[in-house]
Formats: C-alpha cells, structure tokens, sequence
C-alpha cells in the first residue's frame, strides 16, 4: 500500500505525492537512469476506482516540480477534476496502472538503466539469478532460490505489453513475496515496491543483480 493512497485525495496529499516524484526523478536523473525527458515515476493514490499519480510527460525528469503530475485512471488516461495538472501523462502510464493493478504496488519506478537493457538483450526469454546475497533486497532467498526477472518485447500499446506482463507475472503464495521488477528488451526497467522507497530500493538491487550477471556471462 502506498502512502498515498489511505484517504481522500487532497491537495495536500497531491503536493505531497509531486514532491516525492520530483524528488525520486532527480535521483535518478542524476544517475544517468532518467537522460532527459526518459523514464517515469508513480504513486498510486486510491484503489477503486485506480487513480495514480504520474509524472508529466515531456519534462526533464531531473528538474520537475511537485506540479509536474498528472492523476490518471485504470487506463492510463488523465482524469480532469481530480486534481493534478493538465499536462499529457506519458504514453506508458497505462502500463504504470496495469503493473499497480496487478501486484497491488503503491508505487512504480520506470528507468533507462544500462544494464537492465543490455541483460534483456541477452536473455530475452528472462533473467535468471541465483544464489546471490542482494536477492534478499527484493523479497527472496540468498540461496537455493532461483528467480527469474521477466522480459517482454517492446512496444508503443500498452495493453499489448501489461497481457504480456501478466502472461509471465508469478502471483506469490501468502506469506511469499512476487519478483517485484520487469526489462522491457531494448528500451528499461520496470520496478515496484509498497511506496517510493521501497521501488527504489527494488529498482537499485535489481540493476546490481543484473550487472553482476552480466560480468559473470
């Protein structure tokens, strides 16, 4: 659940959420994960209907302000009158909706990070990992657990590439945690997590995991 989204969505709880995007955008702006205007960020802000926050389209990812979101629904469609700015939520945004409907995330990390595309084009069938300390960061066993991170093909519908998300997308028994992360082959890295720290620290853990597979290759 993300902290975002326990009560009425307020403008406070709006201001509130831009700042964590903006700040989030700028981190990883600052890595070279988000050049440009590239990659895009969610919190979702309540469950039925869907509504999340998203970063603005068209903006550089290492200077947006809390203004710079835009609320959109189950479809990745922006939502007049609910708040946030008039500004276009990126095209990917209905893939945001898709992921935080599925898995339940409170929010969504979407980056350009090296080795998450570089791995997707290896193993374009998934990456597997296995018996690795970091694995533990994203919910699974250190040893004797192998985990698959899924890889699709890339694409500009994003009803095509969240059917091909949920085809492959593993729901965890109770008491078990999903593998909280998907490469789409030859474009990034998706990442999800309860709230914003928590996808960031799935997102940072997963490009580790993956550069160490890639320099045992």
């Amino acid at each position: 659940m993300s902290v975002f989204d326990d009560g009425p969505v307020t403008a406070e709880v709006l201001s509130r959420a831009g700042a964590s995007l903006a700040a989030e955008s700028a981190r990883f702006a600052a890595r070279g994960w988000m050049p440009g205007t590239a990659g895009n960020l969610s919190v979702t802000l309540g469950r039925d209907p869907l509504r999340l926050a998203v970063t603005a389209s068209g903006l550089d990812k290492g200077e947006l302000t809390p203004a710079d979101i835009v609320v959109v629904d189950a479809d990745g469609m922006g939502v007049l009158g609910e708040g946030g700015s008039e500004q276009r939520p990126s095209a990917e945004a209905g893939l945001h909706a898709r992921i935080a409907a599925l898995t339940g995330a409170g929010a969504v990390i979407h980056v350009h990070a090296l080795a998450a595309v570089t791995a997707g084009h290896h193993w374009p069938e998934g990456v597997v990992l296995r018996d690795l300390e970091m694995l533990k960061g994203i919910g699974h066993s250190a040893h004797g657990e192998t985990v698959t991170i899924p890889v699709i093909s890339n694409g500009q519908d994003m009803t095509v590439l969240g059917d091909a998300l949920e085809a492959l997308y593993v729901r965890p028994a109770p008491g078990e945690n999903d593998v909280p992360a998907l490469i789409v082959a030859d474009h990034g890295i998706y990442a999800w997590g309860r709230d914003l720290r928590q996808a960031r620290w799935h997102l940072e853990l997963t490009e580790a995991l993956l550069q160490i597979a890639l320099a045992r290759r």
